[in-house]
């Protein structure tokens, strides 16, 4: 897949993707989505210290990344955190800026993004703040040959019925392998499909509360040991 840049409308101030005609993030309030389904579903900032990665798919707006940031600020943890994120469709700095233009808290944060945003240049070094790397492609070819393991994962993928392709059993299994034991994975979507899948790639599985308007999301851990 050749990259692309993404391609938006706006509704009620929300960014849809044209291509899977979903929003970007929650109608009813994007930053505690965030927290709820992605924070809490992975237990951070409790689990912050050391070399800590995240990994994403979908790296979208940047906002799950700037919720992370200013969490791992206020946690004051020692160590590093690194942010890599799988994106076919990176989006334009103006629409990312009109995104997070709506989350004043973040301003700061969003201001050294939009600073730094070049999807295509690699690992980039955010001032005081985390390395971020936006992997560029389908993330089925490109996650596999990806050389790291994380501590979290982010599955932020559109949903299910909308972007089938970041939710197949393949690709999450190629998650499972990129997961250090003890590692963990969230998402918003309890479909039984992506929790049979994630548990096929080695994960324990869990459905719990999910945030807002969806009665369920779907948490997942690395067992320690094999």
């Amino acid at each position: 897949m050749t990259d692309q840049r993404a391609r938006i409308e706006w509704r009620d101030g929300v960014p849809i993707a044209q291509a899977f005609d979903d929003p970007y993030y929650s109608l009813d309030n994007g930053v505690a989505e965030t927290q709820h389904v992605f924070l809490a579903g992975n237990d951070l900032p409790a689990r912050f210290g050391g070399n800590f990665q995240i990994a994403e798919l979908g790296f979208g707006t940047g906002l799950n990344l700037l919720v992370t940031w200013a969490a791992w600020d206020k946690a004051g943890q020692p160590g590093t955190l690194s942010f890599t994120s799988f994106e076919a469709f990176p989006m334009a700095a103006d629409d990312m800026a009109a995104a997070l233009g709506h989350f004043a808290e973040l301003a700061p944060y969003a201001k050294a993004l939009l600073a730094a945003w070049k999807p295509q240049s690699g690992a980039i070094q955010l001032p005081n703040g985390p390395m971020l790397e936006v992997i560029t492609g389908d993330a089925r070819e490109t996650l596999p040959a990806w050389d790291k393991q994380a501590n979290a994962w982010f599955l932020d993928g559109f949903s299910p019925a909308k972007n089938p392709e970041l939710w197949e059993p393949t690709l999450l299994a190629a998650v499972g392998t990129h997961t250090k034991r003890g590692g963990t994975a969230a998402t918003y979507s309890a479909a039984g499909a992506v929790r049979q899948a994630l548990s096929g790639a080695g994960f324990e599985v869990t459905r719990v509360a999910g945030f807002g308007r969806k009665r369920h999301m779907t948490r997942a851990r690395m067992p320690d040991a094999k």
